[in-house]
């Protein structure tokens, strides 16, 4: 069974039978194949959204007073923020001096390698600094540190 192709200058006779290997190189077509490559990227970015650590602020902006042995802490995950009027927020959510211990264990949970870092007004009482404190250390959670900032800022 022979069929037959119009092509604007000359007829050719295609047998349905015969191999397609017999094309010239003038015929065959080259791909590049994109499923490797998309594969590495999809990969690579999984691994970047695993390793990336989420830093949680406690959503207020506090003036932080000065010191001078202050040293940069990278990795203070659990951050707890006290105004100079006595309100504490932790993950951008202002919660009871009550509620503080329950909050950092949870997130101390999600964090297990995180730290905690108050985050407090310089024009704080220190009774509630105290407290605050308190709360942390009976959430489990001994080593809490307090951000300052470097006096030769």
């Amino acid at each position: 069974m022979m069929r037959f192709i119009i092509w604007p200058i000359y007829y050719k006779i295609i047998n349905p039978m015969r191999r397609r290997s017999s094309r010239t190189s003038t015929e065959q077509t080259s791909d590049i194949d994109m499923t490797p490559m998309l594969d590495i990227v999809f990969i690579m970015l999984i691994f970047f959204i695993v390793t990336t650590s989420f830093v949680k602020e406690s959503g207020i902006d506090v003036n932080r007073p000065t010191a001078q042995t202050a040293t940069r802490k990278e990795q203070g995950n659990i951050i707890v923020g006290i105004r100079s009027n006595g309100e504490i927020w932790i993950d951008k959510r202002e919660v009871d001096i009550r509620a503080v211990r329950a909050n950092v264990a949870r997130l101390h949970a999600e964090q297990p390698l995180g730290s905690v870092v108050i985050a407090a007004d310089k024009d704080t009482k220190v009774k509630v600094l105290t407290q605050v404190m308190d709360q942390i250390r009976l959430a489990g959670i001994s080593n809490a540190s307090i951000a300052t900032e470097s006096e030769s800022q």
